[in-house]
């Protein structure tokens, strides 16, 4: 049962870093920067998850740059642009990052689910040991 708990544990850090790493997204999403021939300093990379499968059972999740980290965009009168008005625009999807953000509350209630069986677990077998002492 403690390795049940480790395990959700595990997701719930995961869901974390998938919360922190939408947040970021969607606080930087606006802010451009210079690109190529441009003043000023290089636009907020935008970030992604990867998730994968740890070893003991659990997850592990780590944030990474997105490819590409930024896109074009046309602002003629932004201090960054180049000679042909273009800046680095984050490459964040609003509708991608509502979704991780949807994920980890899910992924929030299910180890918070799977914790609450697994204690739930707990008091039935202590209960069964003081039945028979």
């Amino acid at each position: 049962m403690i390795k049940a708990i480790q395990i959700a544990l595990s997701g719930l850090n995961a869901a974390s870093t998938r919360v922190n790493t939408a947040a970021n997204n969607i606080a930087n999403m606006t802010s451009g920067g210079a690109v190529k021939g441009g003043n000023g300093p290089a636009p907020y990379t935008a970030q992604t998850v990867q998730q994968e499968a740890s070893e003991d059972g659990g997850t592990s999740a780590t944030a990474i740059p997105k490819n590409p980290p930024f896109v074009p965009s046309y602002a003629p009168d932004s201090p960054f642009a180049n000679s042909e008005g273009v800046i680095g625009a984050p490459n964040v999807d609003l509708a991608e990052e509502a979704v991780n953000l949807s994920l980890a509350e899910t992924t929030y209630k299910a180890n918070i689910k799977t914790i609450q069986t697994a204690s739930d677990m707990m008091d039935e077998l202590l209960d069964a040991f003081d039945k028979r002492v």
